[in-house]
């Protein structure tokens, strides 16, 4: 019953949403759902630890150490944007009850649906999971009413629906791949477990298609280029926690996604053709995002096209294979949990203060007006282009040693190069924007806001010199799962 409790907090936290009546109830309530779903999270990998898995109703939702990595560190960021919601919101002036209804009420549905993608046996109620998050998260985008908002709204709905219809027909090819083994009959013949048991029989022509389709479907989710193209606007019209959500616990159940459909594709071909395709698109979608960071003028979809790289570098992980990249993979997704968050609540109390994301407005000197924001964003920058010994490093270093070992020269010396592009023009914006003569007034210390920053700022430090035992142990389990 512990898993239908972690899908029972975050939802009841969204119907008494939008019975509530007061802000303070609203923020109450979220807080509250949200504050139970992490502690729920945490008691479902204490319990996969010791138990191996956790499951309900004859395996219809089902948690391994993969499963419970994704709950804990989706469940952390919904916590921790529910408590930078409070004050950007507030500071925002945003006092309409409308509004403040629409945000409090979608966002835990968001929620609930990214642990049911993390906790659904059947590919089929995965599929469909993903998709109540973009029927959630697309009408967050439109939180502003603006008519940029609007056309961005719309634009992350079509290219999503039709990536997400691609995952659909994979996830068919998929059911067709094995329909004919033994206990595959009905809503079994979706079972990932049942599937995964018996992989090296699923018909390999139907796999390779369903393979292709699956990339395709949920890479467009994760943000993998060429299908990108929805994630700049999106994130610079998005409410800055709902943006922190989707850059974060959406990447990676998108990327949970790939992950289960790897598994099933190497386990019936061999690692070597999904590999392929994901080091190809993993790759690529890193050297889309650095000429577009070098040129930006933007500070909300410089972070854009950061979290695209970042999708790229999981990605790129995830198609070198083999142990080392796996848990590479698995801690790459756990610091930047804590990293990217960090850094739009950054861009977000920048934007409310100058009222402006470009970076010709901005001129310069945020550390003096802004210090806790301007040391934070600082610190993000640099653990998110993975700067030695900041926590990034460590998963970026451990996945070029698994590229180079693993033969894969030319992916693990674009991978150099692309970081170091990545590097320079991260660094060159925030040293820009950071440092110099400030102006005006130095602004107050918004507890909720600041707080939260603060907070984010501790963990990014810790997390590079030292992960709690029971953590690091659920990494390497995760990791076993995917590399097999």
């Amino acid at each position: 019953m512990i898993l239908l409790a972690l899908l029972a907090a975050p939802f009841a936290a969204g119907v008494l949403s939008g019975l509530a009546r007061k802000r303070t109830q609203m923020e109450a309530i979220n807080l509250a759902g949200f504050v139970a779903t992490f502690l729920i999270a945490i008691a479902i990998a204490a319990e996969v630890l010791r138990a191996g898995s956790v499951s309900l109703w004859a395996g219809f939702l089902y948690a391994d150490a993969l499963s419970a990595l994704m709950m804990l560190l989706n469940s952390a960021v919904a916590l921790i944007c529910s408590v930078y919601a409070v004050g950007y919101l507030r500071d925002g002036h945003v006092d309409d009850l409308g509004y403040l209804r629409k945000y409090y009420v979608l966002t835990p549905l968001f929620v609930c649906a990214m642990m049911l993608v993390a906790m659904a046996s059947s590919l089929g109620v995965m599929w469909a999971a993903i998709e109540l998050t973009t029927l959630a998260s697309v009408f967050l985008v439109t939180f502003y009413g603006k008519a940029t908002s609007l056309e961005a709204a719309w634009k992350y709905a079509i290219i999503g629906s039709v990536g997400l219809s691609m995952a659909l027909f994979g996830t068919i090819v998929t059911y067709y791949a094995g329909h004919k083994l033994p206990g595959a009959d009905g809503i079994a013949g979706l079972s990932w477990f049942n599937l995964a048991q018996q992989a090296a029989l699923l018909d390999k022509t139907s796999m390779r298609m369903a393979f292709v389709l699956a990339l395709l479907g949920y890479g467009t989710k994760a943000g993998l280029a060429p299908m990108h193209t929805w994630k700049p606007d999106v994130y610079s019209e998005a409410p800055v926690p709902t943006a922190a959500i989707l850059s974060t616990a959406m990447l990676n159940c998108a990327v949970y996604g790939l992950i289960r459909f790897y598994i099933l594709t190497s386990r019936c071909l061999g690692p070597e053709y999904p590999g392929g395709l994901l080091l190809l698109l993993g790759i690529f979608s890193m050297g889309i995002a650095v000429p577009f960071v070098l040129v930006q003028r933007n500070l909300r979809r410089m972070l854009a096209y950061s979290t695209i790289d970042q999708a790229g570098i999981m990605v790129a992980a995830l198609g070198i294979g083999g142990k080392v990249a796996s848990i590479a993979l698995m801690l790459h997704m756990t610091f930047h949990s804590a990293a990217k968050p960090l850094l739009f609540f950054c861009a977000g109390n920048i934007g409310q203060r100058f009222k402006t994301d470009l970076f010709r407005n901005l001129k310069g000197g945020i550390i003096g007006v802004m210090p806790i924001t301007g040391t934070a964003l600082f610190l993000g920058t640099l653990a998110i282009v993975g700067l030695p010994p900041l926590s990034l490093f460590q998963s970026e270093f451990l996945m070029v040693g698994a590229a180079f070992g693993g033969g894969h020269m030319l992916a693990g010396g674009l991978f150099i190069l692309f970081g170091i592009g990545l590097f320079a023009g991260m660094v060159l914006h925030v040293n820009n924007l950071v440092l110099g003569p400030s102006e005006g007034e130095a602004a107050p210390f918004f507890p909720w806001r600041d707080g939260a920053i603060a907070a984010l700022s501790a963990v990014l430090v810790v997390i590079g010199f030292w992960l709690p035992g029971p953590l690091l142990e659920l990494i390497r389990r995760a990791a076993v799962v995917v590399a097999g």
